[in-house]
């Protein structure tokens, strides 16, 4: 029973789910739905249990799939809103690109179930999941000449029935227990009796209590080599009975005793096509006869005919049109039912049942109140903000905090410092009596600094609030503050203190004044921090301040100190020395302006130190990085982190890389970069020296990562990519078997080089065999490569590489024979249109001059060992330009093939059609290259 991988789902908003309140009139506790970001899955049946599974107050719901689907489902059926899903999908370990990565909703179903199924283990709820989903049936082989019959039991928590040439659920089950008959050439081996005739069937021996069918709407067309949508109209029951006629679906070991009817609960359908498409559910939650329509965010009321018979598929006609000749016209339903999932009626009581607050943990009710009331409040702000504006006040405390921890270049981080939401009509002396009840500063003692963003991009302290100004409001002070902030305003607040600690009043401050900032470096710590700030004269020098500027710092007054302006950091630091003899205002210094000092080095004290002075310090943090290391073998997960600097060369990091992995060799060291958006590795690695510093390793378009991918190579980088590595499929001449092999050779190789070395890797008919490669692109044959071509411009990306031993009948040909193409090919009328589709394996085929079609099938036969029932059904024909000309057994085949090495449109063939829609061999061993599906998985 194979599961084929639906199409993508489109993906739409995370805020997806309805609760109860907004359709229910009798405001019932509603069974929700879960859909993940675009993704739909009944999940109502597990909702008691889940509640019951052991989650603690300190637990998050983004890393507990317990916690997060208890938060779910209580916020389904309390809340008023819809519910978003990101707390869920974080649980389950997924980033942004899971999220909005294409899933099955059967399979995203089935590896939650068993997640939760292991979350459950030793819990009071163990066993919940097997309970209600699990169900087993017994596959048997019965001999029918022998007393010979092999069993074996096994479980299933979801059936996968066939819709293909089934008109309804009751067909697909007949279908699901038809008896094969094993003979002729598909005889049963039975132990000690050999080989016999046999029936070979399934047959279930009990059903669970939700049953999960999925319909096989989607299947690989092995004639189109593709994947396709089924349309056609299936029906399913409002009630399943399992037990008709006379248990035909049980097992002999079956319980009889349980009646196996179900009721349907739900309806999953799928909109679209194989290449797109979308989930919605329709549900009745409490099995009456009230349907809802489930579709992310919207749910509606709906009749029983709009859950059923509209999802049944097939074609629909529309209303008839005088004008064209009242012939109805008809079109196929691209929305049909995908998944059913059917409750046993003896069950349902215990199934579908209340779920009240007392089955809810005390510390989850509490937990999700406190949830609601904070975004009932967001939303009252967000409501009220246009009457209001942040206020963020840095202090002195603020600078000391943060310089040296959280930051290191300008002054302090505003999102980090106190903030205050105040009425834009408040008059800012209002506004001071909060700051001196908050801060405890009486008003009298408060002199507020308006910041303003340099030209530099650096942002300062510019200039004190005038008298006149705090007699404003504050929305009016907004207006006026920063053009480019005013969203905000943003106030340093500048307090005095006496001998005693004292707050004073602020000194006057005239435009002689300038307010400076101090940072101290100290370079055998490799420490930053500030000491606070001073008033200078702009006519004054700093070689005034020294002794001062020692105080601060904690050093004798005496210590000879050198003096730094930080200019600028951005895109590259600016940080300069100080004449301490130049007045400040010759220096160009101003209010707002930040001095870095350390100790004056001797020049043997220089060398001791990594960074000896500040401007090379502020340089080392601007340009390191911490870069997080995954091997490429588990992109998910870091394996180390390393403190690197951006200016690091190539050879620099992989160096760093093979020290930490402990390898004698950084040039086996490839390192791949972070693709931002997709959170996985680019597809091609770095290239040897290919980029010239860390920070090129780690930008990806507008957007800079911290992750670099690793893999340790078996040979040197700059070796490998001397190297070309090519795919070879080896078709083996008298096996029925391809084996792949990887063929590495240096790029100058030739052709030849390629064959040489795949003879000592494969099994030859004979020692003295030889070999051809070919170039292999949709079921044809378009390149015999010459011995002597180079090998470092073909492409094995896209095309096969087929590697075959040139048959002996190809290597004596005479003047009047040919070499001619041999395809398979089906054809699909669609349209009205006729098309051929090529499948399997292509191959040459010698023709002799004056032979009959009669006497070439007899060696295309021998050559493809096909059994005679299976061949008769072939056709035969010519092929030029996509058109079939069919052949009869008498027709001369050379006289058709007068041209040599024609390729693409104009291409001629000996076609060889099947009408069998599934051919009986496998002649299609690469038609799946091209197909990549990611499985769904959940990490945590």
């Amino acid at each position: 029973m194979t599961m084929m991988t639906p199409p993508p789902l489109d993906q739409e908003d995370d805020e997806m789910l309805v609760p109860h309140s907004e359709f229910n009139d009798n405001a019932q506790p509603m069974e929700g739905v879960v859909v993940a970001q675009g993704e739909t899955v009944s999940t109502a049946e597990n909702q008691p249990a889940v509640y019951h599974m052991p989650t603690t107050e300190n637990d998050m719901p983004s890393g507990s799939i317990p916690l997060a689907l208890q938060s779910l489902f209580y916020k389904l059926q309390y809340s008023d809103n819809s519910v978003a899903t990101k707390e869920l999908t974080k649980s389950f370990g997924w980033d942004t690109y899971d999220s909005f990565m294409q899933h099955d909703v059967q399979e995203l179903n089935r590896v939650l179930c068993e997640k939760l199924e292991d979350k459950m283990k030793g819990t009071v709820v163990e066993g919940t999941i097997q309970q209600l989903f699990e169900g087993h049936h017994m596959n048997y082989i019965e001999c029918i000449n022998v007393d010979y019959k092999s069993t074996r039991k096994e479980s299933f928590y979801d059936l996968q029935l066939d819709v293909k040439g089934c008109r309804d659920v009751y067909a697909s089950f007949d279908k699901y227990v038809e008896v094969e008959r094993l003979e002729g050439d598909n005889k049963y081996h039975a132990e000690q009796h050999g080989l016999q005739d046999a029936r070979k069937g399934v047959l279930f021996i009990d059903f669970p209590p939700v049953l999960q069918l999925q319909l096989k709407r989607f299947e690989y067309d092995f004639m189109r080599d593709t994947m396709v949508k089924i349309n056609d109209r299936y029906e399913f029951p409002l009630q399943l009975d399992l037990d008709r006629e006379n248990g035909k679906y049980l097992s002999p070991d079956a319980d009889r005793s349980v009646r196996n009817l179900y009721t349907l609960h739900s309806v999953l359908v799928h909109s679209g096509g194989v290449h797109g498409g979308h989930y919605y559910a329709f549900i009745r939650p409490t099995l009456s006869d009230q349907w809802f329509k489930f579709d992310d965010e919207r749910v509606t009321k709906e009749d029983m005919k709009r859950a059923l018979e509209e999802q049944y598929g097939g074609e629909e006609e529309l209303p008839q049109n005088p004008g064209f000749n009242n012939t109805p016209f008809k079109f196929t339903k691209y929305s049909n039912a995908y998944m059913l999932v059917y409750i046993r009626e003896s069950d349902k009581e215990k199934v579908i049942c209340n779920v009240d607050e007392k089955d809810i943990a005390e510390h989850l009710r509490i937990r999700l109140k406190k949830e609601q009331e904070e975004k009932e409040h967001k939303k009252k702000e967000k409501a009220e903000a246009h009457l209001y504006t942040i206020i963020k006040v840095a202090k002195n405390e603020d600078l000391a905090e943060q310089i040296g921890k959280d930051i290191y270049f300008d002054l302090v981080d505003h999102d980090k410092v106190r903030s205050f939401r105040i009425q834009k009509q408040m008059p800012f002396s209002v506004f001071k009596e909060e700051v001196a009840k908050e801060f405890g500063v009486p008003v009298q003692f408060q002199r507020f600094w308006l910041w303003a963003k340099r030209q530099n991009h650096t942002y300062r302290p510019n200039r004190p609030l005038t008298h006149q100004e705090e007699t404003q409001s504050v929305g009016q002070l907004r207006e006026v503050s920063n053009k480019a902030h005013n969203a905000e305003l943003r106030l340093f607040l500048e307090v005095e203190f006496g001998p005693d600690l004292r707050p004073i009043l602020p000194p006057e401050k005239t435009k002689e004044d300038i307010l400076l900032f101090f940072k101290l470096y100290d370079p055998e710590k490799e420490e930053l921090r500030y000491v606070g700030r001073l008033f200078v004269k702009s006519s004054g020098k700093p070689i005034e301040i020294l002794t001062k500027l020692n105080e601060m710092a904690g050093f004798p007054p005496n210590e000879e100190i050198e003096l730094y302006e930080e200019i600028k950091f951005e895109p590259n630091v600016m940080c300069e020395h100080i004449d301490k003899k130049l007045a400040f205002r010759a220096s160009q210094l101003e209010d707002g302006d930040i001095i870095c000092f350390q100790k004056a080095l001797s020049a043997e004290n220089d060398e001791r130190f990594r960074y000896p002075d500040v401007p090379s310090f502020l340089d080392y943090v601007h340009n390191r990085q911490v870069v997080h290391f995954r091997s490429l073998e588990r992109p998910k997960e870091d394996d180390f982190c390393l403190e690197l600097s951006k200016l690091y060369t190539y050879d620099d990091v992989v160096e760093r890389v093979a020290r930490q992995l402990g390898l004698d060799d950084p040039t086996k060291i490839r390192l791949t970069s972070h693709n931002c958006y997709s959170q996985q590795p680019k597809p091609q690695p770095i290239k040897y020296r290919g980029v010239e510093r860390l920070s090129d390793m780690l930008v990806h378009y507008n957007q800079t990562s911290d992750i670099l991918y690793y893999e340790v190579l078996d040979i040197p980088l700059p070796e490998l990519q001397g190297l070309k590595t090519l795919k070879v499929a080896f078709h083996h001449s008298t096996k029925d078997e391809v084996v792949s092999h990887s063929i590495r050779l240096p790029k100058q190789s030739t052709v030849g080089d390629v064959i040489n070395d795949l003879k000592t890797k494969v099994e030859l008919s004979n020692s003295s065999a030889e070999l051809r490669l070919l170039e292999v692109f949709y079921h044809k044959i378009y390149k015999i490569f010459p011995l002597g071509e180079k090998i470092e411009n073909i492409n094995d990306q896209y095309w096969t590489l087929r590697a075959e031993e040139i048959p002996e009948e190809e290597k004596n040909l005479s003047p009047h024979d040919r070499l001619i193409h041999v395809y398979h090919f089906t054809k699909d009328t669609t349209q009205n249109q006729m098309q051929v589709q090529n499948f399997g394996e292509p191959f040459f085929l010698v023709i002799r001059e004056g032979e009959t079609l009669a006497e070439v099938k007899v060696r295309i036969q021998k050559k493809l060992q096909v059994p005679d029932e299976e061949f008769s059904k072939w056709k035969f024909a010519f092929l030029s330009l996509g058109r079939p000309e069919y052949l009869q057994d008498s027709d001369v085949v050379s006289t058709r093939f007068q041209r040599r090495d024609v390729y693409g449109a104009w291409e001629q063939y000996l076609g060889l059609e099947h009408s069998d829609s599934a051919p009986k061999r496998s002649y299609t061993a690469n038609q799946n290259r091209h197909t990549f599906e990611k499985p769904v998985k959940i990490y945590n």
